[in-house]
């Protein structure tokens, strides 16, 4: 049986789809953190000292100090944090909110050891934590974007327009069993024949450049970033989702996520921080443009005609369908890790009601 990690890489380009590369493990004894956009990583180790107790630490500014640990550089998954920070948010609800990036990628790690208290997770990354020998203390608080909007992209000319027509095509892999497990499912539950499809190894940062250069036909994706990237760039493509094809997949990427003990030990502030983070998230559904100018003033390196594009498509995905921003289904999270373990594709069965709660979402 095989543990599996989902990396992804923000590169000069975009960001794209690199999932399930398997991990060595996600207990770390030595995490070195980075500071990220415009704020500074000063505050990091006072919350971290707190953490470590479970307890909160005081700034001067008499504004409690916590640290937010992004999963890779910004995007627009984060925007609704940037938004929280510009507008006040946090501190208005007491929160001095550093923001912080994991130098070597894994934001699970920072979580989980206490060196944040809070961050970006992935339903599956959290799911691979629950499943090792050291499970660590970490758990979503509440769904960033309600519903899986991964995808796979080709290039118009190709006509490849469902899973079953992979066949034939090449497909870009990172060769991992998770990612091969879904991808068999999704051509095999749409009528085709997944040993039909030639799998070559993703070499690339840049899906778009990829298809355009016939490295492949076909790419996993996020529809709010290289489908838009691609639509910017005049490149005509296809693109279909997982969740259209089997609902199984419909798994929450990304969430916000909290360190166990630090929110046990902390429920106002808990509740106080997942609020600011509601509201900031709200403003990106109802002001989609001004949110994306905000996140550019935050970040300036980022893509501005790009970021405006995303946040423009992000609008609509942010609460989708659910009654509010946040909500966890539980019967969507238990059936993706009903499925893993039914397939063998975790080291340790997984409690498949575990790894989230929505106590602190108002």
């Amino acid at each position: 049986m095989t543990r599996f990690e989902d990396s992804r890489h923000t590169g000069p380009s975009g960001l794209s789809r690199r999932a399930f590369v398997e991990g060595a493990g996600l207990a770390g004894a030595s995490l070195a953190l980075a500071a990220c956009g415009s704020y500074d990583n000063s505050g990091a180790a006072d919350a971290a000292k707190g953490s470590a107790s479970g307890s909160a630490a005081a700034g001067d500014s008499g504004l409690t100090k916590v640290s937010f640990c992004l999963d890779y550089t910004p995007n627009t998954n984060h925007t609704g944090i940037y938004v929280a920070l510009n507008k006040g948010y946090f501190k208005d609800a007491g929160l001095d909110v550093t923001v912080i990036q994991p130098a070597d990628g894994s934001a699970e790690q920072v979580i989980g050891s206490g060196q944040a208290q809070f961050g970006i997770s992935y339903q599956d990354y959290i799911a691979n934590s629950l499943a090792s020998d050291s499970p660590m203390p970490i758990e979503a608080l509440a769904a960033v974007i309600q519903h899986n909007t991964s995808a796979i992209m080709s290039r118009k000319a190709d006509g490849i327009t469902r899973f079953a027509a992979l066949e034939d095509h090449t497909y870009t892999t990172w060769e991992m069993p998770v990612e091969q497990a879904i991808m068999r499912q999704c051509v095999e539950r749409d009528g085709g024949d997944w040993d039909k499809v030639t799998l070559v190894p993703y070499e690339t940062d840049d899906d778009v450049a990829g298809l355009q250069a016939n490295m492949y036909d076909a790419v996993w994706v996020y529809m709010a970033w290289a489908v838009q990237k691609a639509q910017l760039e005049g490149v005509d493509v296809n693109y279909f989702s997982f969740v259209d094809t089997d609902e199984t997949f419909d798994y929450y990427t990304p969430v916000i996520a909290g360190n166990n003990d630090f929110v046990a030990a902390n429920p106002d502030l808990t509740k106080a921080f997942v609020a600011a983070c509601k509201k900031g998230y709200e403003f990106c559904v109802e002001n989609p443009d001004e949110a994306a100018d905000i996140l550019c003033q935050e970040v300036p390196e980022l893509d501005a005609a790009l970021v405006k594009q995303s946040q423009a498509y992000l609008a609509d995905q942010y609460v989708a369908d659910a009654s509010g921003w946040g909500v966890i289904d539980p019967a969507r999270w238990s059936r993706f890790y009903q499925w893993l373990n039914d397939n063998g594709l975790v080291k340790n069965k997984l409690d498949v009601n575990a790894g989230f709660t929505t106590e602190y979402l108002a």
